[in-house]
């Protein structure tokens, strides 16, 4: 149970924060940036979730999502380390419900015949939002674990990949099943 008495600490005015395990780092570290940016991710859905009235299935789905993104950051803000306790990971079944839910938004879509510009409903225009940062999440998680010593695991990479996977497929759904979806024209402009 996570207990929050005082927002306020002091302790990062040097420039630094603490993981879980209370190793301070410097606020620009890669840790302390993937876990930011899955935690922006996590916001620009909670906008998303503000167009949904209408679609309470999706919804649904992203509110599981919401709560697996804290899952995630949880898992990154205490690197894996040998004899360490175990510390809450994601799981690979996490990463199966969001393949079963982009299996199922995917099912009911037009077949795509051009990339997608980012737009049409704002719901649709917030998920790709979403999907960028969640792929700049992505970025930074692979290039810590490119790092010695800076263990992720492979469930939390699977999951924010296929979570960018899941924004994009559920961007379509709300472009009317893709009918809605604005394509990109090559080279229109010239």
């Amino acid at each position: 149970m996570v207990v929050l008495n005082r927002i306020y600490t002091r302790t990062g005015d040097d420039g630094t924060t603490a993981l879980g395990s209370g190793e301070r780092r410097p606020k620009y570290d890669l840790r302390i940036a993937a876990y930011g940016t899955v935690d922006e991710t996590n916001a620009a859905i909670g906008i998303v979730r503000l167009y949904l009235k209408d679609a309470p299935g999706l919804d649904a789905m992203l509110g599981l999502i919401q709560n697996d993104l804290f899952d995630l950051g949880a898992d990154l803000a205490v690197p894996e380390r040998e004899g360490k306790a175990e510390r809450l990971r994601m799981l690979s079944s996490q990463v199966e419900r969001l393949e079963r839910d982009i299996d199922s938004l995917n099912a009911q879509l037009a077949p795509l015949t051009s990339f997608v510009l980012p737009g049409g409903t704002p719901a649709a225009a917030y998920l790709h939002l979403a999907r960028t940062i969640c792929r700049r999440a992505e970025r930074i998680m692979v290039e810590l674990a490119a790092q010695p010593n800076e263990p992720v695991g492979d469930a939390a990479i699977q999951y924010i990949n296929r979570l960018s996977d899941f924004l994009f497929v559920a961007s379509r759904a709300m472009n009317d099943n893709g009918a809605g979806d604005v394509l990109w024209v090559p080279g229109q402009n010239r």
